[in-house]
């Protein structure tokens, strides 16, 4: 009785490789603007449950910029922020885009909103 044979070829194992390599650069790339769109959420979030949008647009923006002097989020400053009312209560908005570039001439162009209405 022959056994078989098992694994995978050395063209398959290369293949497996590249795509691998391709999913990693696309994620070492863009990982860092997921995290600017994650801080910023995080610092609205944080404003709403303290209570900082209460005050003035101006009060509002300030204790943004605060916040973001830790966070280091480049993409979105106080200035940025869309902040209106709807209800009684402040609504802060922020949307922008990003152009990130991944190889030669192809990049990615991700849009996003953040926003503190429910």
């Amino acid at each position: 009785m022959t056994r078989t044979q098992r694994g995978i070829t050395l063209t398959s194992a290369l293949l497996g490789m590249i795509v691998l390599a391709g999913v990693a650069l696309f994620a070492a790339k863009l990982l860092p603007t997921y995290i600017d769109y994650f801080s910023v959420q995080k610092i609205l979030a944080s404003m709403e449950a303290n209570g900082d949008l209460k005050g003035t647009v101006g009060e509002i923006r300030a204790s943004y910029d605060r916040r973001n002097t830790i966070e280091g989020v480049k993409a979105v400053d106080g200035r940025d922020l869309d902040i209106t009312k709807e209800g009684g209560e402040a609504v802060v908005t922020a949307v922008w885009s990003t152009k990130v570039p991944i190889i030669a001439n192809f990049s990615a162009c991700l849009d996003f909103t953040v926003t503190t209405a429910k």
